[in-house]
């Protein structure tokens, strides 16, 4: 028996990390919200890596935060290491990563939901999505239904079902259904889903064991420590001091690959038992000894599960084996010899929809006010699904608001190329957000998310006219000592080369504008401050001058130093971006029948047709789409006088 439990602006399906920031987002924005849970314990639940960030991953996290999400500070509040990883090779690919306590990080994301205004937080499984036709016979939310019977009204909904959906769980020959983590799986979702016409997708993920610490030999593996000047996720963070603890590194064994290759037969992934399609860059232990046959060690990574329990994650295990081999091989790793298997590693298949069906607003094109955020998508990962899950909720809050929905292009942002990358190619396995995917790292770094998003969090109402005032000052800082340096000049006293010298610089024979001195690679901001100093020594104006040096903030050094090192890499990106705004800007009418656009290939037109693209821009990233398709389709705007 159904019944009416209540009204609200938005529903949000799933608290895991795309649900629990789009429903934040939502509230925030000032729209009655409510967010429903298979579980309360499962709210943030870090079923997988007990990790945030890491390589294009950090990218996600600060650019999260920038928009004003929750990620970020919840990360920072619940770290128990934190890294900057690929420090050695340049700014463009620097990721922040931090080690978490898992269930601290449950508990304050849930208790960050308990007490925001405009939400309420309520253990339910949707079943159904409730929908009506307008008078043009388009399909619009107008509800959900729990699986006690619930109707809760609402005008948006954002579905953020993370692997929940119809999800097995598969140990070697044994399977059932569950959800992550031995919680519950939500199995009638989907039949509305195809109900409304969306195309379904069968993926899998893994997971490794979980291990006793107090039976591990590290004096046998090397220790990894967390950097000594930590890098907060969030840019509200000031100076954050931990105790941080370790991670350690060890290997495989050849009598590891000997048993794994023994016991193949018994895969689910190699005798056809798993007909969902895994991560690429994330593979089992089995997959990567079958890919890598030539390799007799892996690596594994031995990380803490959290600050108040001896539970260890063991990075690079991920498996899908019966428990019996699991076993067997896990005591052959150098180190774990006689450790005591807490949980095992599972597999897990689970529903998703062709991401090729929504709007890059990631609002479905055919029912209205129904959004989708995170592995529902395609998508695998924490950060992506908390990317993908605060501009879900901003977008159903605008909508609702009357209000243009919030995009972030492939030159702004890494949720730019992931939600891109999503909704324009589609995907057949999970995708990994990776530097790689992002044309313009150079310019979508870690360290300046707050200098490119703020603007746009400003305008929907995401943060407040202090913290945007603070980035414009910090804007206005790194300009203003940008054009200090081009304009102030060392002399080559003895004392500056003496310096010079001992930074292995070469010497300066005549006057050297201080930016010059900058774009040397052995020299940092703090070297040509203590270089100006020493330049100025015994001036009459010495101490007028002196005074005139900036006290600035390591974060603002870090982006003069940037900018002026890679000037001329960041002006000629800065081009190329301009040529992609052009493309971007040629917007396509969501109504043009391609099929009556001549001369587009017959695959172009099919592509065209069912994934409607938002730009012209967009339209030439699709996967069959041609240059020459392009080319037709700029005529006929013109021609048509919608070239504008």
């Amino acid at each position: 028996m159904r019944f009416e439990a209540g009204n609200f602006d938005i529903a949000v399906v799933g608290a895991g990390h795309a649900g629990c920031e789009a429903a934040l987002a939502a509230a925030k924005l000032g729209l009655k919200t409510v967010v429903f849970a298979v579980t309360l314990e499962g709210v943030a639940n870090m079923a997988c890596n007990p990790s945030i960030g890491g390589t294009a991953k950090g990218q996600l996290v600060r650019e999260i935060d920038a928009l004003g999400g929750a990620m970020g500070y919840i990360a920072d509040k619940t770290a128990i290491q934190f890294k900057i990883l690929n420090s050695a090779k340049g700014p463009a690919v620097y990721s922040p990563r931090a080690q978490i306590d898992r269930k601290m990080y449950h508990i304050e994301m849930k208790h960050e939901l308990e007490l925001c205004e405009n939400l309420e937080l309520k253990q339910a499984e949707i079943v159904e999505i409730l929908t009506e036709k307008d008078e043009k016979g388009k399909q619009y939310v107008t509800g959900v239904v729990t699986h006690l019977g619930a109707i809760y009204r609402c005008k948006c909904a954002v579905l953020c079902t993370g692997t929940y959906l119809k999800g097995r769980i598969i140990i070697g020959d044994v399977s059932y259904s569950g959800g992550p983590d031995g919680q519950f799986p939500a199995n009638k979702l989907t039949d509305s889903l195809v109900s409304l016409g969306f195309d379904i997708l069968r993926l899998k993920t893994g997971t490794p064991a979980r291990v006793n610490k107090r039976n591990i030999n590290f004096d046998v593996m090397d220790p990894q420590y967390g950097d000594e000047k930590i890098v907060p996720f969030s840019f509200l963070t000031e100076k954050p001091e931990y105790e941080q603890t370790l991670c350690y590194l060890t290997h495989t064994t050849p009598e590891t690959k000997k048993i794994i290759m023994d016991n193949l037969e018994r895969s689910p992934i190699y005798n056809g038992d798993i007909s969902g399609v895994g991560p690429r860059y994330c593979p089992s232990i089995e997959t990567k000894i079958m890919k890598f046959a030539d390799k007799d060690v892996h690596q594994v990574f031995i990380e803490p599960c959290g600050a108040h329990t001896e539970e260890m994650y063991l990075q690079g295990l991920s498996s899908s084996l019966p428990e019996d081999v699991q076993l067997e091989f896990i005591h052959t790793v150098t180190g774990l010899e006689n450790v005591e298997v807490m949980r095992p590693a599972y597999a897990i298949e689970y529903d998703a929809i062709d991401a090729t069906a929504l709007k890059l607003s990631l609002e479905a094109r055919s029912v209205d006010g129904l959004f989708f955020a995170g592995q529902i998508n395609g998508s695998s990962g924490y950060e992506e699904a908390a990317a993908q899950g605060i501009v879900a909720g901003i977008n159903a809050a605008q909508k609702i608001k009357g209000k243009e929905p919030l995009i972030i292009d492939r030159s702004e942002g890494y949720i730019g190329v992931l939600i891109d990358d999503l909704v324009t190619r589609g995907t057949k396995e999970p995708y990994r957000m990776m530097t790689s995917r992002a044309e313009y790292r150079l310019l979508l770094r870690q360290d300046n998310a707050d200098l490119r998003l703020s603007e746009k969090a400003y305008e929907v109402g995401m943060i407040d006219k202090a913290r945007y005032d603070h980035v414009k000052e910090k804007e206005r800082l790194i300009e203003a000592e940008e054009e200090r340096l081009k304009v102030t000049s060392a002399s080559p006293k003895e004392s500056v080369n003496e310096y010079l010298e001992s930074k292995n610089s070469t010497p300066l024979k005549t006057g050297c504008m201080l930016c010059e001195l900058l774009r040397r690679p052995e020299l940092c901001y703090d070297d040509i401050t203590e270089i100006e100093k020493r330049s100025r020594e015994g001036r009459k104006e010495d101490s007028k001058e002196t005074s005139q040096i900036p006290e600035l903030s390591d974060e603002i050094k870090e982006q003069v130093e940037i900018s002026v090192k890679y000037e001329g890499y960041i002006r000629q990106q800065r081009q190329t971006v301009a040529q992609f705004k052009k493309l971007e800007r040629k917007k396509l009418p969501p109504d043009l029948n391609y099929s009556e656009i001549g001369n587009i290939s017959k695959e172009g037109r099919e592509k065209l047709d069912k994934i409607k693209p938002e730009s012209l821009g967009q339209a030439s990233r699709i996967t069959g789409v041609s240059p020459a398709d392009i080319g037709v389709l700029a005529i006929y705007l013109k021609a048509k006088g919608l070239d504008r």
